[in-house]
């Protein structure tokens, strides 16, 4: 029996979370989420409560469909890939190794989901929290790049900030923030991974993405893990490189 009273959350003692655990619903804009996001992730810092809630994130996924289960799946995998945890903390994937197990299983069942088809948003980031619960350190939260299509980078040269710009606006490097209103007078054509030399990590996610039937997103993480120079200074940089470099712990 979890004592809520000796644990702690963003504001304080825990001793609210299980009522807000209570009135979890899958309505993703139930305020209890907003609630439970704020406690247990906040700015993505966790706490001590914020693992002892993981049970019942997981019992909530079991019992709702694929498609309303996102929510808890969510959170659930934002707490687990948090590098801002407590000092005395041992990581959830050794601390709650069942819990994070079931977790992993009802992503994939949720990944499944003929609805997904048409939802790439929800597709990206179903597959981040799936990453976060394999223990894929960066790319549980980063992969969502893909659906912001950029990610502001550092060259690894100049440590000029450059925006690495692959979709709707095209597939370049720009240090003009404003590219998405005017062409930038200055950028560089990104160099995408040719897929058939898409190895490990890169290698997995593509064939996946493939097969789950997201080939535009499939094509934007060539860009992904491929080549970017710096609109700076000319360098170039391995896109995927410095996004761990920027994230990782």
């Amino acid at each position: 029996m979890t004592d809520w009273s000796r644990l702690n959350h963003a504001y304080g003692t825990a001793q609210d979370i299980p009522g807000l655990l209570d009135a979890m619903s899958p309505d993703p804009e139930d305020a209890c989420w907003e609630r439970l996001w704020s406690c247990l992730c906040h700015q993505g810092a966790v706490f001590s409560a914020s693992y002892a809630a993981l049970p019942a994130l997981a019992g909530a996924a079991r019992r709702w469909s694929v498609t309303e289960r996102r929510p808890p799946l969510y959170l659930a995998g934002a707490i687990v890939a948090s590098i801002d945890r407590p000092d005395d903390s041992e990581h959830p994937l050794l601390s709650h190794p069942a819990e994070i197990a079931e977790l992993r299983r009802l992503t994939e069942e949720a990944l499944r989901d003929p609805g997904l088809r048409g939802a790439p948003l929800n597709y990206v980031q179903l597959l981040g929290t799936l990453l976060s619960f394999e223990g894929v350190e960066v790319w549980g939260e980063q992969i969502d790049g893909l659906n912001g299509e950029e990610y502001e980078l550092p060259c690894p040269a100049c440590e000029t900030e450059n925006y690495v710009v692959f979709g709707e606006h095209g597939y370049f490097s720009t240090v003009d923030s404003m590219y998405m209103n005017h062409p930038p007078a200055k950028r560089f054509p990104l160099r995408p991974q040719n897929p058939a030399a898409m190895q490990g990590l890169a290698g997995r996610l593509h064939t996946r993405i493939l097969a789950d039937g997201h080939p535009d997103l499939a094509h934007k993480l060539t860009y992904v893990f491929g080549t970017a120079q710096c609109a700076e200074c000319g360098a170039p940089f391995d896109v995927a490189e410095a996004v761990v470099a920027r994230w990782g712990a």
